[in-house]
């Protein structure tokens, strides 16, 4: 069954199909795939140069062989006939009976305690095991291997309303269990859907404003989807554009990507939206606060309308609630904790001023204090890449086992930073805001 033109081509005379069963119903694939985790600059793409004056720096895309010089053509909004379009099932969720049983009191009483806030109607109630979320068994066993005790609050509401097929919003600090909340009701969604054909787009679009945070989803996508063979990419700048390429063509589910680089795959053809049906905008600030939102709104416009949207953010500015606006159709809103940014309860801040003279000084005793400790592990935020260097050569030059990352740095060398600060051979990253968002789930 193939997809063109707005519409299925049943080769085999056969129907949907794939079914919400078990992942024997996706046999025949060659598995999911690892995706372009390759370094080095792949030759001045639309995701490198970070900042620019508060707005994103576009254009690039020029350079790296046969890909740029291939027909490029300007991405136009298609005008949909939701008649035309063939229909599709996204709502999977069924109330466990002890979910069903429980009183308002109590479901009020678990949400008050969870720091959780609900906007909406309809709303699912929440779960708290893993067993009431209504996964299929294949799912619930590859959560269950990773020996997680529970659900983490965004977990609890956001599974019953991702697998429910409305458009939501899901609001929660970093590292507070947003990928999975997504990233197992997709699984779900893939499964019931269609199988790929040649020249068939992925299911599942997940946006990231980073290349780290782009990867670490691809990991978790890559985790989860092994029991259905499902097949997932990450497609990011400042990497080589061949293997991504490669990845596309094949066909992938679940395709992860930096908004940047996947509009110059579809410029210049090597994927399309046309079967997305489930669309993740993750950590969607970010991704405004970097100038993204033109390239957001370019590719949100190439996605059939009527598809599952879900939205997710640590916090809820303006901008966000417009793009909420402009692509969320009725959506459903789950929060944990405040909806401005504040400062995390389970770290002790301790906040001094001083010049700029006494910084570095003041750092080593900092230090010093710290790594007295075995095992201890600090990260120190720089304003610049200047800033990120020097700060590194100086206390390496002063025996101090400092690596540092930045936007400046290749993708290859960044990943190698980061695993050698998780794993503790090295204590001390210093870091630009690179760091800033999506590494919650290195476990620091």
């Amino acid at each position: 069954m193939s997809y063109n033109n707005g519409g299925y081509n049943n080769r085999n005379g056969g129907s949907y199909g794939g079914g919400y069963g078990g992942g024997g119903s996706r046999g025949g694939r060659d598995g999911y795939s690892g995706g372009g985790r390759g370094g080095g600059y792949g030759g001045g793409d639309r995701d490198q140069g970070g900042y620019r004056g508060g707005r994103f720096s576009g254009g690039g895309g020029r350079g790296g062989g046969r890909f740029n010089d291939a027909p490029r053509q300007e991405l136009t909004a298609p005008q949909w006939d939701l008649e035309q379009l063939p229909k599709f099932e996204k709502n999977f969720y069924s109330e466990h009976p002890d979910v069903a049983a429980r009183s308002d009191r109590d479901i009020e009483q678990f949400r008050k305690e969870n720091e959780m806030t609900v906007k909406g109607h309809d709303i699912p109630h929440p779960i708290t095991t893993f067993d009431e979320a209504g996964f299929p068994d294949y799912v619930l066993q590859e959560v269950k291997d990773q020996g997680f005790p529970k659900p983490t609050p965004i977990q609890c509401q956001g599974w019953p309303m991702a697998l429910s097929g409305r458009d939501m919003i899901g609001i929660a600090a970093t590292g507070s269990g947003k990928t999975l909340s997504y990233c197992l009701p997709s699984i779900v969604h893939i499964n019931a859907q269609p199988q790929l054909q040649y020249g068939d787009g992925p299911i599942v679009l997940v946006l990231a404003p980073t290349r780290e945070l782009a990867v670490q989803i691809q990991t978790e996508c890559s985790k989860f989807g092994k029991s259905s063979r499902i097949r997932n990419t990450c497609v990011y700048g400042g990497a080589p554009k061949g293997p991504q390429i490669r990845d596309l063509a094949r066909g992938v589910e679940i395709c992860i990507a930096t908004p940047g680089r996947l509009i110059d795959m579809l410029e210049a053809g090597k994927t399309n939206l046309k079967r997305v049906t489930y669309l993740v905008l993750d950590e969607a600030d970010r991704m405004l606060d970097m100038g993204f939102e033109p390239q957001i709104r370019k590719i949100v416009d190439q996605i059939r309308p009527d598809r599952q949207t879900l939205m997710w953010s640590a916090t809820w500015p303006k901008e966000v609630q417009q793009l909420t606006r402009d692509y969320l159709n009725d959506p459903i809103q789950v929060t944990i904790g405040s909806l401005e940014l504040a400062a995390s309860h389970t770290i002790t801040q301790l906040v001094e001023v001083i010049d700029e003279f006494s910084k570095r000084d003041r750092l080593v005793k900092h230090l010093e204090a710290a790594l007295n400790e075995k095992d201890n592990k600090i990260l120190v935020f720089a304003s610049t890449k200047r800033t990120c260097d020097e700060i590194t050569t100086y206390l390496r030059s002063d025996g101090w086992p400092a690596l540092a990352i930045h936007g400046d740095k290749e993708q290859n060398e960044r990943d190698w930073v980061l695993d050698e600060f998780r794993k503790g051979k090295t204590s001390i990253m210093v870091a630009t805001d690179v760091a800033a968002r999506g590494i919650g789930m290195y476990n620091f």
